[in-house]
């Protein structure tokens, strides 16, 4: 058997892994990259393998950076099944026309943009080189239908006169409806053959809802291979759903070879117990002030993390009840997924909430809102209030027309919940907004462009490191310690290279070779 590492190799973004047999050719997830638009459109547009050799695939979870380029592979001739656990089915029925959305809507934007310039350029003064505000907005006029919506028909008909190539999205709505025909949910623990004397079993990961660890069972010439492929990995003893599994079944537990992530290989987050504690007195202390919190988050897990704790200091007394706004109808919707998956939870959400006829997430103070024109009345709202809205890393979505309303206001917080990649705008709020923190705010406040402007970054930036869904060092070295495994090799992947290379090194000193493969890279089981 060959693994190939096509993608998360020394980054943490478009998980991707071929597994090769004498017979059949497995993928281990199908996630897109992200990151700088110029860079990550590349790499997803160009993929490593052609779809239709692959048999089957195997999805760990539902994140974009794993599951992704599903639609991709389908439109371009994979013809197996995706294989997953029944809940992250049911996310994906969201996830993926989501990010086939998005697709559509930064290549429409990007037309856009073209023949705008393009009637601009026509439209200067051929003496000045300037062109008048009343001609652009002219221009732009012609190419939308009322405010906000764009005119389609006439953007493709005025770049075909200027014979501007048009931009295509990486795959469409209808490539990411045949991508969700594709799917078979399956139960943890109930093996299901996937190639020729191939099997896969799943457990429980611990990372979010319907996250599972892979078990990989091939019999061929040499014998018997398992491998064992982590995913993303969870932290123990969170809220909501079950921690990873320790404890995998005798026929499981020999494994020859490990795929396993390393987002915090070296990094220690905050103590779980605190995470709930931290998050109240984040919020008292701008709600106080007269300020609003603005939470980027992850439309699928960690929306659902944040409202729970809120809900529990709510319930509590410990902050005071301030609407909570959920504006994005992607983290709408996945929250009503999390409600139909109670067998997911962990004994304490089920005593907490479920035995006291409380829906975890939904409350008497939460408005999900669906519509542009009611997230702009959000940002008109002058009282106390908290936004949790998309995208969790700032790069695109809601969250960048409330950062423009808040970011320059010293009395609001930008509480930070979750990892930003590298290239990212949240990157840059956390690093550039914590430093000009600690310097005591003094001088010019760091700028931020979001839209194309730039936004003195005055309003509270706090990071609350713990809420992360991925395990840390000591987490990642407890699930290898004290599981059951019997693990000979493993392969480090999902990490900046820091990252992975320092975890690589703490497996080597535990006895077990350990290598950090680059993006391509071919690995004998």
């Amino acid at each position: 058997m060959k693994l190939t590492c096509y993608g998360a190799t020394q980054e943490v973004t478009g998980s991707m892994h071929r597994l090769c047999s004498e017979h059949d050719c497995i993928l281990l997830d199908c996630g897109l990259f992200q990151g700088r638009r110029d860079e990550t459109a590349e790499k997803n547009r160009k993929m490593p393998i052609d779809p239709a050799t692959i048999t089957n695939i195997i999805l760990s979870h539902a994140h974009i950076d794993h599951s992704g380029r599903l639609p991709l592979v389908v439109k371009d001739g994979f013809a197996g099944r995706i294989v997953s656990t029944r809940a992250t089915r049911d996310v994906c029925e969201y996830m993926l026309p989501d990010a086939a959305h998005i697709q559509e809507s930064d290549a429409d934007y990007l037309n856009y943009k073209a023949v705008r310039n393009a009637l601009y350029k026509q439209s200067e003064d051929k003496h000045s080189g300037r062109i008048s505000n009343r001609d652009k907005e002219r221009a732009k006029k012609l190419l939308k239908q009322g405010r906000h919506r764009l005119d389609r028909e006439k953007i493709a008909s005025l770049a075909d006169a200027f014979k501007l190539a048009p931009v295509e999205p990486l795959y469409r709505m209808a490539d990411a409806r045949a991508a969700l025909s594709s799917f078979e949910g399956i139960p943890y623990q109930s093996p299901v053959m996937v190639g020729k004397e191939m099997t896969v079993s799943l457990y429980p990961a611990g990372h979010i809802l319907g996250s599972a660890i892979t078990i990989i069972t091939c019999k061929d010439r040499d014998g018997v291979k398992r491998i064992c492929y982590t995913g993303d990995l969870g932290r123990f003893d969170k809220a909501i759903i079950r921690d990873p599994t320790l404890d995998f079944a005798p026929e499981d537990r020999n494994i020859d070879l490990l795929i396993i992530e390393s987002t915090y290989g070296d990094r220690e987050h905050e103590p779980v117990a605190d995470l709930t504690r931290r998050l109240g007195v984040a919020l008292n202390e701008t709600l106080d002030k007269g300020g609003s919190v603005l939470i980027p988050a992850f439309a699928y897990g960690r929306t659902q993390e944040i409202l729970y704790s809120i809900h529990e200091l709510y319930i509590s007394g410990q902050v005071p009840r301030v609407p909570v706004y959920v504006d994005s109808p992607l983290a709408s919707n996945l929250t009503r997924v999390f409600s139909e998956h109670p067998e997911a939870y962990d004994r304490e959400a089920h005593k907490t909430f479920l035995e006291k006829g409380y829906n975890p997430f939904v409350f008497q103070d939460v408005l999900f809102t669906e519509s542009v024109e009611e997230s702009i009345e959000i940002m008109k709202d002058q009282r106390p209030h908290i936004v949790v809205t998309a995208s969790g890393m700032c790069e695109f979505g809601r969250i960048l027309h409330h950062l423009r309303y808040k970011i320059h206001n010293e009395k609001n917080a930008i509480l930070i919940v979750g990892y930003m990649a590298e290239n990212t705008l949240g990157r840059r709020i956390l690093e550039q907004g914590t430093e000009y923190q600690l310097s005591g705010r003094k001088g010019e406040p760091p700028m931020m462009r979001v839209f194309g402007k730039e936004y003195p970054l005055k309003a509270r930036v706090e990071n609350i490191g713990g809420f992360s869904a991925h395990a840390d060092k000591h987490e990642l070295m407890r699930f290898v310690k004290k599981s059951n495994l019997d693990i000979r090799r493993a392969v480090v992947v999902h990490g900046e290279k820091e990252q992975s290379a320092c975890f690589a090194k703490s497996l080597k000193a535990e006895g077990i070779d350990a290598v950090v493969p680059r993006r391509g890279e071919t690995i004998a089981v």
